[in-house]
């Protein structure tokens, strides 16, 4: 674990080859699916990354992003990535790592639209402790062509000028990203990368989902210091630059 770590506080990021095994990945499937289909039950934390400024978006959603699934489906907490993130977690930045929230970002077959370069921390509030570890989970095969992650470290903890995309849609930033490297993992797989790491991801051009869980995880204190804020990571983005 002292390597994983080793890598994640050099680059950002971090690829872990299997979280959990296929089976416990089809539990998960499961339910992420009740829950993409439940439009009713989820409308008040769902959203469309891609926005919705054209004709296509009114009937597709193209980069369907869920905010905190488990106050919907809480079994999702009792789930073996749940607690195995946590380990990591912990594992990379401290004991006292929490879950903070989390969230499905799912690509539907054939919508070929990118999630643009950001960086996490540009939807967060400003905190005294930095520390902040997201686990994105693969539920499917994922590559580049159907949307795997792309990473690029930022030094110095620097939140760059981030803007919206139209119509509610996804914050994106400029930068040189010459030396963005693509993350493909198999079914259980994930990365776990910081609040300050860009990150990117091409559409999904295959036949099939491209369905991710991600976990965020953050010190308890910082939690309680968010909610008092009232940030509980349900409500409309916001950017901080």
């Amino acid at each position: 674990m002292s390597i994983v770590k080793d890598n994640f506080l050099k680059k950002g990021f971090v690829k872990i080859d299997q979280l959990f095994g296929a089976k416990e990945a089809e539990k998960l499937r499961i339910i992420y699916d009740q829950l993409l289909d439940d439009k009713d039950k989820t409308a008040h934390l769902r959203s469309d990354l891609a926005g919705t400024n054209d004709a296509i978006s009114i009937t597709t959603e193209r980069i369907t992003q869920i905010m905190r699934p488990s106050m919907v489906a809480p079994k999702l907490l009792q789930h073996i990535a749940y607690t195995k993130a946590l380990h990591h977690a912990k594992a990379l930045l401290g004991d006292d790592m929490e879950l903070d929230f989390d969230m499905l970002i799912n690509k539907a077959p054939h919508t070929d639209t990118p999630t643009p370069w950001h960086q996490d921390a540009a939807y967060w509030i400003d905190l005294p402790d930095k520390r902040a570890v997201s686990c994105w989970i693969a539920l499917d095969n994922v590559n580049e062509d159907n949307g795997c992650m792309w990473f690029l470290p930022v030094q110095n903890q620097q939140v760059l000028k981030h803007n919206n995309l139209p119509n509610g849609g996804a914050l994106y930033c400029e930068t040189d990203t010459t030396n963005a490297v693509p993350v493909p993992l198999k079914i259980g797989g994930c990365t776990f990368h910081d609040g300050f790491t860009l990150h990117f991801s091409r559409g999904n051009t295959t036949n099939n989902q491209r369905r991710a869980l991600i976990m965020n995880f953050r010190p308890k204190k910082m939690i309680a210091l968010e909610r008092e804020q009232g940030m509980d990571h349900t409500g409309t983005r916001k950017q901080r630059s």
